[in-house]
């Protein structure tokens, strides 16, 4: 009899795990329009990323109130990580990040870096050479935007 119910079982279980050919139900495609746009790399600007930031403003001197805000939140999300210098570590090393980058480029990625790795081809070599993606680490405005004040503190802005 113990044999019997758990035949039944496994064959149950077996069965209710297919492909289902119910097509309300195929969650992989996207549901809009928008979706497949956001997600096309054709539309894709590599000067300013994807994300929300459009215009960044900088200072023609550093906020150094920000940038020792940017520092420490820098000190807690990304230098296990990420050095000062132009070494990698296990992502690459940040020494004249906002030189080659635009500050919008910068904030964008740091809070939506999965769209932008999987679009932008500087960031896709990068992860070559590397072998992990940045991971999202939930910064806020301010957060990112101390943090690209810190990178142009590195750079030697004064």
């Amino acid at each position: 009899m113990n044999k019997l119910v758990l035949l039944i079982t496994a064959l149950a279980l077996f069965t209710s795990c297919g492909k289902k050919e119910n097509p309300d139900n195929d969650f992989s495609a996207p549901a809009t329009e928008e979706a497949t746009t956001e997600s096309d790399p054709s539309s894709y600007d590599p000067k300013r990323g994807e994300g929300k930031f459009d215009k960044v403003e900088l200072g023609a001197t550093l906020d150094q109130a920000m940038a020792t805000k940017g520092e420490e939140v820098a000190g807690v999300k990304c230098t296990s990580c990420h050095k000062t210098t132009d070494e990698k570590l296990v992502g690459p090393g940040w020494k004249g990040v906002t030189e080659r980058r635009k500050p919008e480029w910068i904030m964008n990625f740091i809070t939506n870096p999965d769209p932008m790795i999987d679009k932008d081809p500087e960031v896709q070599a990068q992860l070559e050479i590397c072998l992990v993606r940045m991971p999202n680490q939930g910064l806020v405005d301010d957060e990112a935007r101390s943090i690209v004040e810190y990178m142009r503190k590195i750079d030697g802005v004064k």
